[in-house]
């Protein structure tokens, strides 16, 4: 086991040893689904993304990538892109409605929508429209239409331990907030919108991976809907399309929690971005 944090290295976090690349690689290309976790303000975390995607890109030449970034209606613009159709980058981010979809910078992710442009890699949006999410929190499910889904099957509810995961990275048990516990029923309400982004990933790739030629699906997405086999992991489950593999990259001195993901690379915090 490792009692120190080393950048460059993978760890597992369930027995604390270190991994090879090249094994974290193929535990990737071997299963289904691989999902890359990210704070979305950080650049060094999309620098790992894309190497790690470089990686699973040598290994399996049917790698598609998903992101949490886009809503799947904008799949035919992303083509356009992957296909080489735009002349410019900033005529893709305008008909990708970046700016309206996305809160983050591009530049961010750019290197990303690079490398797959580069090789011919398919990209496809995992999210649903926005007001999906605010209706299913205020209403719940059944109070909407299924034809106004967008595609999006009812999630799997929450269990005890990802409402208290949800509770604890929302601020705790904080005075001034309105729910003051995790299974307090003005707490409901941010569970099922959370849940909403989490199963329309999963839907999503489900899609993907319910084909006859079945490609590799790495997602990209944020950490939050994750970690500990919450959120999306277990909707996929849900949705039996078999293995999935979580990265992760840590930030951090102390070993990762044990359960986190099925292995997180240690970065360097004094990186920039």
């Amino acid at each position: 086991m490792t009692s120190k944090i080393t950048p460059g290295q993978w760890i597992s976090p369930e027995s604390g040893k270190t991994l090879s690349h090249g094994d974290v690689l193929k535990m990737a290309a071997e299963a289904g689904t691989v999902l890359l976790g990210e704070q979305h303000d950080q650049a060094a975390q999309h620098r790992w993304q894309l190497h790690v995607l470089a990686g699973l890109r040598a290994l399996r030449d049917d790698l598609a990538v998903g992101y949490e970034m886009f809503p799947a209606r904008l799949d035919p613009v992303l083509k356009r892109w992957t296909d080489g159709d735009y002349a410019s980058e900033a005529a893709f981010l305008d008909d990708a409605e970046w700016g309206t979809v996305w809160g983050f910078p591009s530049g961010l992710y750019m290197p990303l929508f690079r490398f797959c442009r580069q090789f011919r890699i398919p990209m496809h949006g995992l999210n649903c429209r926005r007001p999906l999410v605010t209706e299913v929190g205020k209403l719940g499910w059944d109070a909407i239409p299924e034809a106004e889904r967008d595609g999006v099957t009812p999630a799997l509810a929450a269990t005890r331990a990802y409402r208290q995961y949800l509770f604890d990275i929302t601020g705790g048990g904080s005075p001034t907030r309105k729910s003051q516990g995790p299974d307090d029923p003005a707490f409901d309400r941010f569970v099922r919108a959370q849940q909403v982004w989490d199963r329309s990933f999963a839907c999503r790739i489900a899609n993907l991976r319910n084909t006859p030629t079945a490609p590799l699906v790495a997602g990209i997405i944020g950490r939050g809907h994750l970690e500990f086999g919450h959120g999306t992991p277990a909707q996929l489950a849900d949705l039996d399309t078999g293995p999935v593999v979580v990265l992760l990259p840590h930030v951090d001195s102390n070993p990762p929690a044990k359960g986190i993901a099925d292995a997180v690379f240690c970065m360097d915090v004094h990186e920039d971005g």
